[in-house]
């Protein structure tokens, strides 16, 4: 039985996915990293043709299906998109770790190589650079423990573009800029809404025990 799932496994990883709805609901769940090589970055995402580890023989005539992959936790600003074309080369290396899938698009953490030894998250990176804001990882179980530890890499990716006055945040004063990220930061906002729910839920509970009581009298 252990034979067979390890030959499953290792079929799974050979196995060239050309659609985001291929992947197994287990690779998603276990956020596997894959990898690919970039063909185009347009406004929803890259273009990412996946390459499986596999024979080089059974790789070349497997068809050339590309998939979408968007950068997870990132809104990009208008300038983002022009980055990353001036950044990636065509035909880039790049690694996606999988956190969720939405329809036919795939939200993931997605590194380049920068050398032999080093590696460059774009996630990060673009909000490092001042050309993005940072929303909600989607994907993830925000209870999760690797759903915080982004998302503090990412804010703290944010933080230090409003401290340099990078990018979007060019224009406005340091205090302006604070209170525009939290303002329009998707994220807060959510829990601000939470927040607001709960105090119109508790309001609510103690009005009912009220009643409750007053009625029992």
């Amino acid at each position: 039985c252990s034979t067979l799932g390890f030959v499953c496994l290792v079929g799974l990883f050979t196995t060239k996915f050309t659609s985001a709805l291929d992947i197994p609901v287990e690779f998603v769940e276990k956020n596997v990293k894959l990898r690919g090589t970039l063909h185009h970055i347009t406004e929803k995402g890259l273009e990412v043709e996946h390459i499986p580890i596999s024979i080089p023989f059974i790789t070349s005539i497997q068809r050339k299906c590309l998939l979408l992959v968007r950068l997870a936790g990132v809104e990009l600003a208008p300038g983002g998109t022009a980055w990353l074309r001036q950044e990636l080369k065509p035909r880039q290396m790049v690694w996606f770790q999988l956190l969720g899938r939405e329809d036919s698009a795939l939200e993931c953490l997605v590194l380049v190589n920068k050398g032999r030894f080093l590696s460059m998250c774009l996630n990060e990176e673009i909000l490092r650079q001042g050309l993005g804001r940072t929303a909600r990882i989607e994907g993830l179980h925000h209870d999760s423990r690797l759903y915080w530890k982004l998302q503090k890499r990412l804010l703290q990716a944010e933080l230090r573009a409003l401290k340099k006055n990078k990018g979007i945040w060019k224009e406005e004063s340091y205090s302006e800029r604070i209170r525009d990220s939290i303002a329009n930061n998707k994220f807060v906002r959510t829990l601000k809404e939470f927040a607001s729910w709960l105090r119109k839920y508790k309001l609510l509970c103690q009005k009912n025990l009220t009643l409750f009581l007053s009625d029992g009298l």
